[in-house]
């Protein structure tokens, strides 16, 4: 079930039930209560507690849940179950999370289509439903009543003590040749703005500076009356050798957008490598709390297998679905100054909330002690697509 517990397993046997394994050499599961909460869209429907034995080390019992509460159509269900202290001790209080899994009952809802509408070009602007973009550039500048700056391909981070420090298997410095490869100074093209009866397609070649690598990267936006898709292809050119940072948009939204909300994963920071940490659920934080203050600024506060994030502000909130599942950031400052911070007094906020919607990350590896990031967690440089839908609101 999920991503399993520390020291106690929990995985789904068959429809219904749920097998608990207690992991631990020495100690039986007396010490443990079982909470179990069943989820629609990341919000709990009901809760209730299992009657779980005190499993000696190694023994596993199949348990039954109950039913399932009715949920409406396209609702996203899950179960979670958590382990939790039975009672106090001397270093927690009772229910103290110990270890927890997840399991989906129903797959998540497909992204809305947005289509239906024609977009139309004068006096310099686009119009494409409720969206505004540059005719010169196509980039989006306005959703309903909202301005916004993007968004664009992005693949930089600002490296991490990690990627700083040398891999002790392979020797390899990804700062070091990032920053040679030239990726912290990508620069775009615009290479067409093209205008069909139910699209806007804009393509473009996204690339470090001097070099023979780029990304061909293609934006086509559709549009319904209240709803604006993005659908991202990108195609590697040239031969990359070295693993990408992160691959996604990143978007600006006025300072007053400083409340996030987001059903995903949480409700801490993740990577690829550490994602285990990370519990599917429905959070709520402002931006600022959103950031992980690191003692040296550096990359911090993705939330992964995001499916929905919300960001609010000034009587107004814009709205991102995403598919596949996306890796969610925001906070007050490009990437760039949070690369050239050396202290978090150097991080002011500006009069922009940075937002990264990114479709895959590279991981974190241990290189500043020990070995690197794992292959399966590269990112390694591959075509890829993904999409977004943003909508507005206003009260």
């Amino acid at each position: 079930m999920g991503r399993g517990y520390s020291r106690t397993e929990a995985r789904k046997a068959a429809d219904g039930t749920v097998r608990i394994t207690n992991l631990h050499d020495f100690r039986d599961l007396s010490y443990l209560a079982f909470v179990w909460s069943c989820e629609a869209d990341g919000e709990p429907l009901a809760t209730g507690t299992l009657d779980v034995p005190a499993l000696a080390p190694g023994e596993s019992a199949d348990l039954e849940l109950p039913a399932p509460p009715a949920v409406s159509d396209g609702a996203e269900v899950q179960w979670t179950l958590r382990a939790v202290l039975a009672e106090d001790m001397p270093w927690a209080a009772a229910g103290h999370l110990i270890a927890w899994g997840q399991h989906s009952v129903s797959p998540r809802r497909s992204l809305p289509v947005a289509r239906g509408q024609a977009p139309t070009a004068a006096n310099g602007v686009i119009v494409l439903g409720p969206a505004t973009f540059d005719a010169h550039t196509g980039v989006l500048t306005r959703l309903g009543s909202v301005p916004l700056a993007g968004p664009r391909l992005d693949v930089w981070r600002a490296p991490t003590d990690n990627d700083q420090g040398a891999d002790r298997h392979t020797e390899q410095q990804y700062d070091r040749l990032w920053r040679q490869l030239g990726l912290h100074r990508i620069r775009h093209r615009v290479d067409g703005v093209e205008l069909t009866r139910d699209a806007l397609t804009v393509r473009t070649r996204v690339a470090p500076a001097g070099t023979a690598l780029g990304l061909s990267t293609v934006y086509r936006w559709t549009a319904d009356t209240d709803r604006l898709r993005l659908t991202v292809s990108v195609t590697p050119d040239g031969d990359w050798r070295v693993p990408l940072p992160r691959l996604g948009i990143r978007l600006g939204l006025p300072a007053a957008f400083g409340s996030a909300e987001w059903f995903g994963g949480g409700p801490g920071e993740a990577h690829p490598d550490t994602a285990t940490a990370s519990l599917i659920g429905r959070y709520r934080m402002r931006v600022d709390d959103m950031q992980t203050p690191y003692v040296r600024p550096q990359e911090n506060g993705a939330r992964p297998d995001v499916r929905r994030a919300q960001l609010s502000g000034g009587g107004a909130t814009v709205q991102i679905d995403g598919e596949p599942a996306f890796w969610f950031t925001a906070r007050r400052w490009t990437t760039e100054r949070l690369d050239a911070a050396s202290h978090l007094s150097d991080l002011a906020p500006g009069d922009t909330v940075w937002v990264h919607l990114d479709h895959a990350v590279d991981g974190i590896g241990s290189a500043s002690c020990g070995p690197g990031v794992l292959p399966r967690y590269q990112l390694l440089a591959a075509p890829a697509e993904f999409s977004i839908v943003l909508s507005s609101t206003q009260r």
